[in-house]
């Protein structure tokens, strides 16, 4: 069953590597006692088959996202009031994950998208750096190059794990049209994996600088998803 083999997979991941100074991982599968029970019943509620599906990477999870619900995309918002799920004593709010919530009920609605799509991440675990001020930020696999470095083996694996999940090698979707795309455009002609890499702009980008522009970029999204 696809839902069995992501379960697995979380339950697994882990980074054992070294990063630069100033820089943390976020694993909430390791941190956090909830959120394996609720991603179980997550997957098992939307991937309990043995469906292909085409998989949607970002960069990497967010701390009001995936970083803290292990969903990616998916705020404790969005996990109650669009997929009936909630881990206690977590609340928080992602505007990634607003604009993907509103695509996905323009798709169809969660059960329609989730049973042609999985979506991940280019790098399955986000990081955080402490900036100069004493605050915590969120940090990109691909903002440091000794960091890109550091967790390219850990990227190159993980994909190749989530590749026996069920996974369609026809079409990728990346969500990032700059240096996330670029990096898995690169990893891609390494590992000879998928046949196109579609890019699509990334949703924080949307929100933060196209907001006005967001029912051009779902009916983009939705255009691009049409045609696989």
């Amino acid at each position: 069953m696809f839902s069995q083999s992501v379960i697995r997979f979380f339950k697994e991941l882990e980074f054992s590597g070294s990063l630069p100074p100033g820089i943390s991982i976020m694993n909430p599968f390791r941190n956090n006692p909830h959120i394996l029970p609720v991603i179980t019943q997550f997957y098992k509620k939307f991937y309990n088959d043995t469906n292909q599906r085409y998989l949607i990477m970002g960069i990497n999870p967010g701390r009001f996202g995936a970083g803290v619900t292990g969903i990616p995309f998916t705020d404790s918002k969005r996990l109650a009031e669009k997929c009936g799920l909630s881990i206690p004593c977590l609340k928080t709010f992602e505007t990634s994950s607003v604009f993907v919530y509103e695509m996905i009920e323009a798709f169809g609605g969660v059960e329609q998208f989730y049973n042609k799509f999985f979506i991940s991440a280019v790098c399955p675990l986000g990081f955080i750096l402490v900036n100069d001020k004493g605050k915590n930020i969120n940090y990109n696999y691909y903002d440091n190059p000794k960091l890109t470095t550091a967790v390219k083996g850990f990227i190159t694996d993980s994909l190749a794990k989530q590749l026996e999940f069920g996974i369609r090698k026809e079409t990728c979707f990346c969500l990032g049209t700059g240096k996330n795309f670029n990096f898995l455009v690169k990893l891609n002609g390494e590992l000879k994996v998928f046949d196109k890499i579609v890019p699509l702009e990334h949703p924080r980008f949307i929100m933060q600088y196209k907001s006005k522009q967001k029912d051009l970029y779902i009916k983009k999204y939705l255009e691009e998803f049409g045609k696989v």
